[in-house]
């Protein structure tokens, strides 16, 4: 161990030098295939989220093959119905902050407005955003589809990337069908892998790995269960809250304010554009900025407080895991190597490291001190 007292021979040095050349060999190589990976990663922790719901409806129908499609047919007619009811709404809201965006431009009465109501700096940077050959041509866009297809796009290139393939659309339904069939195995092979291949560990390791596997498995369940569902839920009452007080693009900046909230507190971001929408919207109806920003910082407040007071405490519970400043350094440090592969399996393998450092390192630390 790095940590221990023990003298640094020449051997266990070289040891330290091959495990290090081992680790950064691997990072190389992950780096290399990550386009190939991308798929099954995606299916491993899609499989990772589906199963609790596997096993409750297993629980009924006592047939694995049963319970792992008549999962994923309740997740697909979900997401399908939330597609169908909230695609129009978006593209709606496009169309109109389109049209926002136009009489910021070209409407001389909303620049006299905006200028007695926003600082002049502010409301130069906002006409020349607004005023952007390629934000003109994007909410200018004829179809839903163009519309979903630029922002998974800028978004998500790597995902994209998978979907819509490089050669031909064929290519991308191919991708989608590669991802569906790992998602389909993995669920059905799900409690046989989980079951054998504690037998794969030699005896004398079995007890300090399982307890790694313990701790990760906690981790795990806390930012890619627990937290996911907070995320979901304070991004649908985020969309809902932005839609009733009127904001432009509110729903898709509700949903991203969501997707934000993964990482703990990092929905804050999602201010600064909540603020400029509402201020948009108030110049473009001629209403009070001060009423729109007031209304807008009171959906902030009460979705906070519901998410503090109600979600976190039933969903997550005392669960203690990886802090926000720990989240956000393993994202950026992961997505540096691997690209979007590496913000994929950023947390599984912090939260693995981190148990390995916690039950080997630290404890050994405490027991040499002991000895002593």
């Amino acid at each position: 161990m790095l940590l221990d007292k023990k003298p640094y021979t020449f051997d266990r040095v070289v040891r330290i030098g091959l495990s290090v050349a081992i680790l950064l060999g691997l990072i190389w190589l992950l780096g290399r295939i990550s386009d190939v990976l991308i798929p099954f990663a995606v299916a491993l922790l899609l499989a990772y989220l589906i199963n609790p719901l596997v096993v409750k409806i297993q629980k009924k129908v006592h047939n694995r093959v049963h319970a792992v499609f008549l999962s994923l047919f309740i997740v697909v007619f979900i997401l399908v119905l939330l597609g169908a009811i909230i695609f129009p709404m978006v593209f709606k809201e496009v169309k109109d902050m389109g049209g926002i965006l136009s009489e910021v431009v070209n409407n001389s009465d909303l620049a006299e407005r905006a200028s007695k109501h926003l600082p002049e700096d502010i409301w130069l940077e906002i006409k020349k955003y607004a005023s952007d050959e390629k934000v003109q041509n994007f909410f200018k866009a004829d179809n839903i589809y163009k519309i979903l297809k630029e922002i998974l796009g800028k978004v998500l290139p790597g995902v994209w990337g998978v979907i819509s393939g490089t050669t031909s659309f064929i290519m991308g339904i191919i991708g989608l069908s590669v991802i569906g069939l790992y998602l389909v195995f993995l669920l059905l092979d799900y409690q046989k892998i989980r079951k054998e291949w504690k037998s794969l560990i030699p005896p004398a390791y079995r007890e300090p790995l399982l307890n790694i596997v313990g701790d990760f498995n906690i981790g795990m369940n806390r930012y890619f269960r627990g937290q996911a569902m907070v995320a979901a839920i304070v991004g649908v009452l985020f969309a809902f809250g932005f839609y009733l007080i009127g904001m432009p693009m509110g729903i898709i900046l509700g949903l991203l304010i969501g997707l934000l909230n993964m990482v703990p507190y990092l929905q804050i971001i999602g201010f600064i554009p909540s603020v400029i929408f509402a201020s948009l919207h108030a110049l473009e109806t001629g209403s009070s900025i001060w009423v729109m920003l007031a209304l807008t910082v009171l959906v902030f407040i009460i979705v906070q407080t519901i998410q503090e007071l109600i979600l976190v405490p039933k969903i997550m519970g005392k669960v203690t895991g990886l802090s926000p400043a720990m989240i956000l350094l393993s994202l950026s440090i992961w997505g540096k190597l691997l690209g979007i592969f590496g913000l994929l399996i950023a947390l599984p393998v912090t939260c693995l490291l981190l148990a390995y450092y916690k039950r080997f390192i630290l404890l050994s630390s405490s027991y040499d001190d002991k000895k002593q």
